[in-house]
């Protein structure tokens, strides 16, 4: 098994983003850019709105309108007829089918055909124990839209420690955001507001869109060691996509993913020949990158596999040499913080 990635740096607490740019009295598209040229290494500093400035007409900037769910739900377990634990958090993991889903119980003792009452009208039963994982699979009372209903009634988002203040499930979604089933949000996208996608637009810069659904990044085990092949994710691309990536490539412009979501969808269509799927490919410096040329992504935290993602754009030490600059920039990090192109 391939373990995340070495990339190792001290990250200041003040750099992480515990507020959303709302709430910090900035648009959502006027955080700070970082701009990293993957062949020289050149970095400039700028807001994201001016992105506009970095690309060219013709080129095709592919985003992913996957939205996100609230995925931490409470329950009572219970066996049989028997109460075992009055509340348990639960949090979805990924998505299986229409009615089950992947998700980490946060309890000990769970057992198959444990009963898990999330309200007098949705409950579960555990109907799978995954060997060697902590995830347990479970089939829900309710399928499709009327199973997201429940979980957006009853549900909140997925915060990790950085983020004191429980903020509004809107504030973990994208403008573009339409198709339910990311855990986690596609945090590279929040910086867009409408105005900057017409200015795109405007300008003769292609935009399309694609979804992949975001799972469980941390199953709280630090012992744990997980890889990005470990981690499935659910994907849907369409024929148009593809041929707007052709078309794009052969005139000569340039192929942008905002997010390691949508290069992990891309690249794994490219490699499959499969449009709709589940990918678990991990992405790294030995990986030829055949569908995208550039991405728009967040700031990535130490030992994070998406950091050896970016090295399939970029060689380590120019990543290493910009993320230094970024911390002394006092840019900020994770999904309500700032932006960085490699192009």
């Amino acid at each position: 098994m391939m373990v995340a990635t070495a990339f190792d740096f001290y990250l200041p607490s003040e750099l992480n983003a515990s507020h959303p740019p709302e709430r910090r009295g900035i648009r959502r598209d006027h955080v700070k850019l970082m701009v990293l040229d993957k062949k020289t290494g050149h970095v400039s500093h700028d807001q994201f709105f001016h992105l506009t400035d970095y690309l060219n007409p013709g080129d095709l900037v592919v985003m992913n309108n996957s939205r996100t769910v609230p995925a931490i739900l409470q329950g009572g377990l219970y066996r049989g007829t028997k109460q075992i634990q009055k509340a348990v958090e639960i949090r979805l993991a990924r998505r299986i089918s229409e009615e089950t889903w992947d998700v980490l119980v946060v309890a000990e003792g769970v057992k198959l055909g444990d009963i898990l009452i999330f309200s007098p009208e949705l409950t579960a039963v555990v109907t799978n124990m995954k060997a060697g994982s902590p995830l347990k699979t479970i089939l829900f009372s309710k399928k499709g839209t009327e199973l997201f209903n429940s979980i957006y009634a009853l549900g909140e988002p997925i915060r990790y420690e950085y983020i004191y203040d429980k903020w509004g499930l809107d504030y973990y979604q994208t403008v573009f955001a339409s198709h339910p089933g990311s855990v986690e949000m596609p945090s590279a996208g929040r910086a867009f507001s409408w105005e900057l996608l017409f200015k795109l637009q405007r300008k003769g810069i292609e935009l399309d869109f694609i979804q992949l659904h975001t799972g469980l990044s941390y199953l709280l085990d630090d012992e744990l060691e997980t890889s990005p092949t470990d981690n499935y994710e659910e994907y849907h691309l369409s024929e148009k996509t593809i041929e707007k990536i052709h078309k794009t490539k052969t005139s000569g412009g340039r192929v942008i993913a905002v997010g390691t979501t949508v290069v992990r969808a891309l690249e794994s269509a490219g490699v499959t020949g499969t449009l709709n799927g589940v990918t678990n490919l991990y992405i790294n410096k030995q990986f030829p990158l055949k569908m995208v040329d550039g991405i728009i992504t967040g700031f990535h935290e130490p030992k994070a596999s998406h950091l050896d993602m970016l090295t399939a754009f970029v060689p380590q030490d120019l990543l290493w040499n910009a993320y230094e600059e970024a911390i002394d920039h006092q840019y900020l990090w994770h999904e309500f913080g700032d932006m960085n192109l490699i192009l």
